[in-house]
């Protein structure tokens, strides 16, 4: 089986910064034609924008994915540049801290909607995109794939990270559960759990409190931060053909930091 994405066409949300950001790039380097989504318009332009306007294998669509015509309006815009979807990348998700004895500051709802909510409606919506085409054209066996972003927060708990937390445990379920759900219509589930990744956000974090890495890195076996093509590799594993008879699987990249029980850095 080959790990090669080359002439498939990926939707990645949350692609204006970031992992997505980083993955949606990484997929146009492998050959792959690539939707970059974000509510973020401004910054999608100014990171992609050059690309996207020579016609090539980038489009770019800014829109609100927790409203569900503008999902459907991705789609459509999708379809009509590339003529089909074949990996979905769920990559459009936020951290925020939480007190966890306060009702109004415990980030429950933010998390739920923002991480839960918007890929399990994005998800939804482009099964039965993939599905349909598939329908039309005739085509069988696996037909699409889906990746999901979530982190080991998941299962190692702080409590100034309830809503976080609870939002990408959902998110492990959710995967397993669509799994079920779409491997009789040929459409793989997976996700991808990480530990610190050194994205934009950390970079932000580290400038304004050094000593954190050495905290980070400290509770980390292999004994560093990852890099951001790290969980990109990764991605492009589960939305390639190489792993073709895994499904409803939750893939840890941190480290080795899941094996021990030191607290680190809060949302580290």
């Amino acid at each position: 089986m080959s790990f090669s994405i080359q002439g498939k066409t990926a939707i990645v949300t949350g692609a204006a910064n970031g992992i997505g950001l980083a993955i949606a790039r990484h997929f146009v380097d492998r050959g792959a034609n690539v939707m970059f989504a974000d509510i973020d318009e401004d910054r999608l332009e100014a990171e992609v924008g050059d690309d996207a306007r020579a016609e090539g294998a980038v489009r770019l669509f800014s829109g609100d994915l927790r409203e569900k015509l503008t999902i459907a309006n991705l789609l459509s815009a999708t379809v009509d540049a590339f003529d089909r979807i074949d990996i979905l990348v769920n990559a459009s998700r936020r951290m925020v801290t939480s007190d966890p004895l306060s009702v109004e500051e415990d980030a429950v709802e933010e998390m739920w909607q923002q991480n839960v909510l918007t890929a399990l409606r994005v998800s939804q919506m482009t099964a039965r995109r993939m599905i349909q085409s598939a329908e039309k054209s005739g085509a069988d066996g696996i037909i699409g794939s889906i990746v999901n972003l979530s982190c080991i927060a998941a299962t190692r708990t702080q409590p100034g990270l309830l809503g976080f937390s609870m939002s990408v445990a959902a998110v492990d379920q959710m995967t397993r559960s669509l799994a079920v759900a779409l491997a009789p219509k040929g459409i793989r589930v997976n996700a991808v759990s990480f530990g610190s990744v050194m994205s934009a956000s950390l970079q932000g974090q580290l400038k304004e409190n050094p000593d954190w890495r050495e905290v980070i890195e400290a509770g980390t076996p292999l004994g560093r931060i990852a890099a951001a093509d790290e969980v990109a590799e990764t991605v492009q594993y589960l939305a390639s053909d190489a792993s073709s008879f895994m499904t409803g699987q939750i893939v840890t990249l941190d480290g080795g930091r899941g094996l021990i029980d030191r607290v680190i850095a809060p949302g580290h």
